[in-house]
């Protein structure tokens, strides 16, 4: 309750090449159905949004034309903020990249000690590989009173960035 639940893509299409960013590598078609099927999906679960105004691209990677695309779709382009580890809830065992929810938990107040996390925006996926059976999402009640208890107040992305 209160957390802002936003797309991230419906099939986490790259949208632009790793190396030539400025390399498209879908169509706008492509772009817009993910998208639109994404806002489907959230709606069969329950989420029943029309059509939220932020908007998160799959691997945090796109270029000027994905973010003209989103413009059109009346949608905001945001990002995670990096080093909280986040992101990496989508990881499973089988992995090299592998992080549990536990060391994803601890990275995260580690960041906190060293940084600080006033305005940071997190990465929690709500939608994770099912190999993946330690759901970071199960540790937020617990990260949430710690964080608290460290002096955080919570609102949501819409409300941030008003």
């Amino acid at each position: 309750k209160g957390h802002y639940m936003g797309p991230h893509s419906d099939k986490h299409l790259l949208y632009a090449d790793w190396t030539k960013r400025d390399s498209t590598l879908v169509t706008k078609d492509e772009f817009v159905a993910d998208v639109e099927n994404n806002y489907i999906a959230m709606n069969k679960v329950g989420l029943n949004i029309e059509m939220p105004k932020y908007y998160m691209p799959p691997y945090e990677w796109y270029n000027q034309e994905v973010s003209n695309w989103a413009k059109e779709l009346d949608v905001q382009i945001v990002n995670f903020t990096p080093g909280t580890t986040s992101n990496a809830d989508y990881t499973t065992p089988a992995m090299s990249n592998y992080r549990s929810s536990e060391q994803i938990y601890n990275a995260i107040l580690s960041f906190e000690e060293k940084e600080g996390l006033n305005g940071v925006i997190m990465l929690i996926h709500i939608g994770t590989h099912p190999d993946r059976t330690d759901k970071l999402y199960n540790k937020l009640d617990n990260l949430i009173k710690e964080l608290k208890s460290r002096g955080y107040d919570f609102v949501r992305i819409d409300e941030l960035l008003k």
